[in-house]
């Protein structure tokens, strides 16, 4: 008995030694990505402190008609568009001399995956003031309390909650209902927590499906669909669905796989006669699968670099090895997914010419799509697709605040309007490539110039916060559950 103490205590030492050890290296990790983070905060960046300007010698597109307002100033005060003219005389104020460049309404970005607080600061380098969050966790919650009580720079941060789908969808990433009940509480539940949106997803049944918009409506929560093969297409054209995401879901749910143009005039037809329900097209994403069919050393680019280390490792990895089997599988693969693309392009084109809003998401954050770079990618397909470059830059700017009611303070140059700007070298109406290095950002009113910008790209590129990614996806394992 004696011996057997003996081991037994031998054992829970060397059990509280690991115990002690797993704790020292989760506190030492998350001590190091707080440092590693702390470029964001906003008391280590004097300029950014000031939300009150007059800029000057300024040639602004207000995004309310396709024009450009030569020579103007405008006054924000306490971060919000006050005025804008040929001549604002204004006293004791900071100007910012304009150089005769462009001012526009800063970019949004309404489909993204952020995995930490880095990918915050890539946003805005490249000229995103707001951004949808598509995947919500604990963590999302906590970064919405720091940008709202203005600890950290950041665009504007919206969050859905998990990812809802049906029981028999297998993924460990997306959260499962089994019963009616179980959809109006976790409503409820994402309502409670501080969620900005419902977020559902393939898999759901028709049953699950109309539960969580029953209860939506009751709860006052938007919800943003990812369609479900098993529920009709038609039926997400609901006034509480006020986004519907990818371009791809089309062909791939009532198009049935195929690139039949007859159909897809049918569903144009159909979505057009929704005045409250918008198009996502995250057309970069789909793309991205024939990037990585066509380059066997994508994951090893110089773009791949900012991606998330965890998301590099797991997801990154994981497409590259499910197409590069598809690819020695089926001969055909590339050029199926390329016709499948300038089908999506076709799509985009008439969904515009029917009147149908869209708005600019990418998917950034998962696969190979990067976060910040890829809406310059995302904007350069919908011109492909042959809307005006005014067209396209609608639907980074003011298209997305005619969805959800708190974004419709963004998005246009006017008065009461929130100043989340772009100060461009170029006028992006005669390229786009002009949005790709803004000079200035505004942040509700805070300059942050092209210096800060820059660093802000730096930090991002190959991170080393593996440790902390894991420990943050293991607690939404536990808490969202």
């Amino acid at each position: 008995m004696k011996e057997v103490m003996k081991v037994v205590k031998k054992l829970l030492k060397y059990i509280l030694i690991f115990i002690g050890i797993l704790f020292l290296t989760i506190v030492v990790a998350l001590i190091v990505d707080w440092q590693q983070t702390s470029y964001l905060k906003l008391s280590n960046h004097v300029d950014a402190k000031t939300n009150s300007y007059l800029i000057k010698n300024v040639n602004v597109i207000p995004m309310t008609q396709d024009t450009v307002l030569v020579n103007q100033m405008v006054y924000i005060k306490e971060g919000i568009i006050v005025s804008i003219g040929d001549q604002i005389e204004i006293e004791n104020i900071q100007i910012i001399d304009g150089r005769n460049g462009f001012l526009m309404p800063g970019l949004v970005d309404m489909h993204v995956h952020v995995a930490d607080k880095q990918e915050l600061g890539l946003y805005l380098a490249h000229g995103i003031t707001t951004v949808r969050n598509l995947w919500g966790m604990p963590m999302h919650l906590r970064m919405k309390k720091e940008i709202s009580s203005e600890k950290i720079i950041s665009p504007m941060f919206f969050t859905t909650g998990p990812m809802l789908t049906g029981p028999e969808f297998n993924s460990p990433n997306h959260l499962k209902l089994y019963s009616r009940d179980d959809a109006i509480e976790r409503v409820k539940r994402d309502k409670a927590r501080g969620y900005d949106f419902i977020k559902t997803y393939n898999g759901l049944t028709k049953e699950l499906f109309e539960a969580l918009i029953e209860q939506a409506k009751i709860s006052e929560m938007d919800i943003v669909s990812h369609p479900s093969h098993n529920v009709p297409y038609s039926d997400y054209l609901n006034s509480q669905i006020l986004t519907i995401e990818h371009a791809e879901d089309i062909v791939q749910q009532p198009l049935n796989y195929q690139l039949d143009t007859l159909k897809l005039n049918q569903i144009v037809e159909v979505f057009s006669l929704s005045t409250h329900t918008s198009l996502t097209p995250t057309l970069i994403a789909f793309y991205n699968i024939y990037n990585l069919i066509i380059n066997d050393d994508i994951l090893n680019s110089e773009e791949v670099e900012y991606m998330n280390p965890l998301i590099k490792l797991l997801d990154s990895k994981s497409q590259f090895n499910r197409w590069d089997n598809a690819k020695k599988n089926d001969p055909a693969i590339e050029k199926n997914i390329l016709d499948q693309h300038h089908f999506h392009l076709l799509a985009i084109k008439k969904m515009h010419d029917a009147g149908v809003n869209i708005v600019c998401g990418t998917d950034a954050g998962i696969g190979i799509t990067v976060p910040g770079l890829s809406i310059h990618q995302e904007l350069r397909f919908y011109g492909k697709a042959g809307l005006s470059n005014y067209e396209v830059l609608k639907t980074a700017t003011i298209n997305p605040s005619k969805t959800h009611s708190v974004m419709g303070n963004i998005g246009s140059i006017e008065n009461n309007k929130i100043a989340n700007l772009i100060l461009l070298k170029n006028n992006p109406l005669e390229d786009l490539r002009a949005l790709e290095n803004p000079e200035v950002v505004f942040i509700t009113g805070r300059a942050i110039d092209q210096k800060v910008l820059h660093e802000f790209k730096t930090k991002a590129r190959k991170r080393n916060n593996l440790i902390v990614t894991i420990l943050r996806f293991l607690e939404n394992k536990v808490v969202e559950k």
